[in-house]
């Protein structure tokens, strides 16, 4: 396993669970049963191999977990049915998404679960899929979800499964590790060139750059949601129209990506002035980017994904003046992540310590000590460009697509944007023992959305 996939195993504790969910709400064909889709589903693994995977510690911790395909698998443990209140609407199912995020995987298996909850007024059914992000970041999930439709090869129940393979004996594993620990040193020497070259260049890109980027934690706000976390999650969703967003992004001559900042932006900040609590200084959002190299073709498999720091213009008045400094900002930002390197975190991460690194986060998790110190960044704004075509899995018409990646400690705010077909689907994730209601701020989404609409057309 390499080190960045292996680092989000090492951050999991008991309150801060790193699997990511995806959500679709589909409207299911006449002959639909619980056992026809989980045969389907069940019979599709081939085309997402990481699902047939589980993550195993090498003896003494001594390198990165194996990733090893040795058990059959049981899709009882792993394809779960609820049933919704009679005539459940949207916030019956997302309390029950809230209740499916709040229970880590099991370690034990592979690292993925598929819930099916059924029930819904109108009809329709949501799969919610929960996979570790050890197994996959934004893009790659976006792969294995093409894969899994009809479109990309019809019916799979005629399918078989892998052979288990065999399990390497502990003498193999132990081999193993020190074979790779020992190939990783000799990488350190160039490793350490290199990021004292990209630390020289970012200097100097920091002095030229009119656009000041913000620092972690020394340019940080405290906000009630940045703490120290409890086991249990909320969820919400909203869906805005895609046009309105490219409409904006249009006139103003900025990215989708710098809507989406801004709409959270001017959403966020309406909902801490409701509340009593935003801050002088502006928030500072995480934002995951790819980090895949140009032409590279579709992943199927594990992390290449960096984080931008950039500021939501929380404390600016004007939206326009905000969404241009979210603009200028962010992209500032994406200089320093190119005068680092895409590869630099993920090179620094290989060498993680895994039993340190995983007793030090539980250690941290217990003591609360995330509620004593500025947050790295307030929250993560994530953007990920879904299917443009409507699609159906398993003879079903996937209607509408939500997904949301995990929160962290002193981080307790995760709101990701996916689109699906001619909508921007937002979904956040956050603990209600620091946010109780997420229902306020979802519904200042829209309204921030408006606001950028009746802009006039920037002539900057």
């Amino acid at each position: 396993m390499e080190g960045v996939d292996a680092g989000y195993l090492y951050l999991e504790t008991p309150t801060m669970h790193m699997h990511t969910l995806k959500v679709a709400l589909i409207d299911p064909p006449p002959h639909y049963s619980f056992q026809h889709l989980t045969a389907e589903l069940v019979a599709r693994l081939d085309r997402i191999p990481p699902f047939q995977r589980r993550a195993l510690p090498v003896p003494l911790a001594l390198n990165h977990p194996l990733w090893l395909a040795d058990h059959d698998l049981d899709p009882a443990k792993h394809v779960l049915r609820h049933r919704l209140p009679e005539a459940a609407v949207m916030a019956d199912l997302e309390s029950l998404i809230g209740q499916i995020a709040s229970i880590p995987l099991d370690r034990a298996a592979p690292l993925w679960e598929v819930h099916v909850c059924e029930g819904l007024a109108d009809g329709r059914i949501a799969v919610v899929g929960k996979m570790h992000h050890a197994l996959a970041d934004g893009a790659v999930a976006n792969a294995l979800l093409v894969n899994l439709t009809d479109e990309s090869g019809g019916s799979s129940a005629d399918r078989a499964l892998h052979s288990p393979e065999p399990t390497p004996s502990r003498p193999t594993q132990v081999r193993l590790a020190l074979r790779d620990a020992i190939a990783q040193l000799f990488t350190l020497p160039r490793l350490l060139w290199t990021t004292a070259r990209a630390v020289t260049q970012l200097v100097r890109q920091r002095r030229r750059s009119p656009d000041a980027v913000p620092r972690p934690v020394l340019d940080v706000p405290r906000v009630s949601f940045n703490a120290a976390l409890t086991a249990r999650r909320s969820f919400a969703t909203a869906t805005l129209p895609l046009a309105d967003i490219k409409e904006v992004r249009r006139r103003h001559g900025v990215t989708v990506n710098d809507v989406v900042l801004a709409v959270v932006a001017g959403a966020l900040r309406a909902w801490l002035d409701e509340r009593g609590e935003r801050p002088a200084r502006s928030l500072v959002a995480g934002v995951p980017v790819a980090t895949d190299q140009p032409g590279a073709g579709r992943r199927l498999a594990g992390n290449r994904v960096s984080n931008l720091f950039t500021s939501l213009a929380t404390d600016v008045d004007d939206p326009d003046e905000r969404l241009h400094l979210i603009s200028r900002t962010t992209a500032a930002s994406k200089e320093v992540q190119r005068a680092l390197g895409p590869q630099m975190l993920v090179d620094w991460v290989q060498f993680a310590p895994p039993a340190p690194l995983s007793a030090v986060m539980r250690l941290y998790s217990r003591a609360g000590l995330a509620s004593r110190h500025a947050p790295p960044f307030n929250l993560v704004v994530s953007n990920v460009p879904g299917p443009r075509e409507p699609v159906t899995i398993a003879g079903a018409q996937l209607d509408d697509l939500f997904s949301v990646g995990p929160i962290l400690e002193g981080i307790g705010l995760n709101i990701t944007a996916w689109s699906y077909v001619d909508r921007m689907n937002f979904s956040l994730l956050s603990c209600p023992d620091l946010v109780a209601d997420l229902g306020p701020l979802v519904a200042r989404l829209g309204p921030a959305l408006d606001e950028l609409l009746t802009l006039e057309a920037d002539a900057r």
